[in-house]
């Protein structure tokens, strides 16, 4: 689990937005892309990132058509 506080000054990498923790992941508010959380370590790296089903690359996701 990782540390609220931490987690306050945390954001998507693709568009900046608000993550939330759940369970082993960190997950963008606004797309829905999965983050892991490796010993307690956020591992915010776009080709480490789980993308929602149905997106088959990262500029599919709203994130990034701003």
């Amino acid at each position: 689990m990782i540390d609220p506080e931490m987690l306050k000054d945390l954001v998507c990498p693709l568009g900046k937005y608000e993550l939330k923790a759940e369970g082993d992941y960190l997950i963008c508010a606004n797309c829905g892309v999965k983050f892991p959380v490796i010993d307690n370590i956020p591992v915010l790296l776009i080709d480490e990132a789980i993308l929602p089903e149905g997106v088959n690359s990262p500029a599919e996701l709203k994130c990034m058509k701003k």
